[in-house]
């Protein structure tokens, strides 16, 4: 499934080099919003959470209002979160209760369960202990260098749901760490509303988490969050309007891959498979007039970096 994602993130490369348009990307956001928020609770829709964000006057409960008022302006700052520290995790919470907790931006200081009806399915560990278990969590996903980024995304997010770290919150901001953790697997994941896919299948959210409760492992759920991912990744691909490839942005999808390494005119064919030797020697030749480019040796042989 890592290797599927991949290969869709690749098409997304290819497919464009500007992102999606505002449009989409715009609608995307509010149904990230909305479907992480649908899965508390919150009957606020599309229509609704769009007027919010355009600052209009919206009907609704004064709570739910807030909720998606909250979330809109965290998801908004997703970029400035260091996904793997503590305190980032706090001032994030901070923002998404903000108005609507008396201890938003504090973890628990009491015990808390989990029920469905009058059933406890979770209790959840000691408040004593939540300082220590968040700073595990975060130190897996800051220090693990064999898991590849979207199963600790996954990690992360059950992890967070287990502890419980907070004293309401807990669902939204799980589901925002993963999607700050999947920002750093690639850009595009700022524009797929994975939360979406989620609330569809909010059935089998709550009973895989449920699952590995029981088991104390969290593979099924990064079986489900794999998936999950994939179906988002590939509806955002569905609607995506392919842009006409130029030498633009193919370079630009050359400054993605090389970054600041040098390359050979050989590793950017391989990278862009569909053009010619000829029409890479011109996007290279290109690209060094306009001082995008840095050139060492003969044109046969050179070696090119990006400025």
């Amino acid at each position: 499934m890592v290797a599927e994602i991949m290969r869709l993130v690749g098409r997304f490369e290819g497919l464009t080099s500007s992102g999606p348009e505002p449009k989409l990307r715009r609608q995307n956001q509010i149904r990230t919003v909305v479907g992480s928020l649908a899965i508390e609770g919150n009957t606020l829709g599309l229509e609704q959470a769009t007027a919010i964000l355009d600052q209009k006057r919206v009907i609704g409960p004064k709570r739910e209002i807030q909720e998606v008022k909250n979330a809109i302006h965290v998801y908004s700052q997703a970029k400035t979160f260091a996904p793997t520290k503590s305190q980032e995790l706090l001032r994030a919470h901070g923002l998404m209760l903000q108005g609507l907790a008396n201890d938003a931006g504090r973890f628990r200081t009491k015990s808390v369960g989990i029920f469905r009806g009058q059933k406890l399915t979770h209790s959840a560990p000691p408040a004593k202990q939540v300082p220590r278990l968040v700073n595990d969590l975060l130190g897996f996903l800051r220090n693990d260098k064999d898991s590849h980024p979207l199963i600790k995304s996954a990690v992360v997010h059950y992890g967070l749901e287990f502890i419980h770290p907070f004293s309401d919150g807990n669902g939204r901001v799980g589901r925002l760490w993963q999607h700050l953790v999947l920002l750093g697997v690639h850009a595009v994941f700022e524009h797929v509303p994975v939360e979406s896919i989620i609330h569809q299948r909010q059935a089998e959210y709550y009973r895989v988490l449920r699952a590995c409760d029981k088991a104390g492992d969290s593979s099924r759920f990064i079986d489900f969050s794999l998936h999950t991912v994939h179906t988002a990744l590939a509806d955002f691909l569905a609607e995506l309007k392919p842009e006409a490839p130029t030498a633009t942005s193919r370079r630009s999808i050359a400054r993605e891959h090389f970054k600041r390494r040098w390359f050979s005119r050989k590793e950017y064919l391989l990278l862009l498979k569909l053009i010619s030797t000829a029409t890479a020697s011109r996007d290279l030749k290109e690209g060094v007039s306009q001082h995008q480019l840095q050139i060492q040796g003969a044109t046969a042989t050179a070696r090119y970096r990006f400025r």
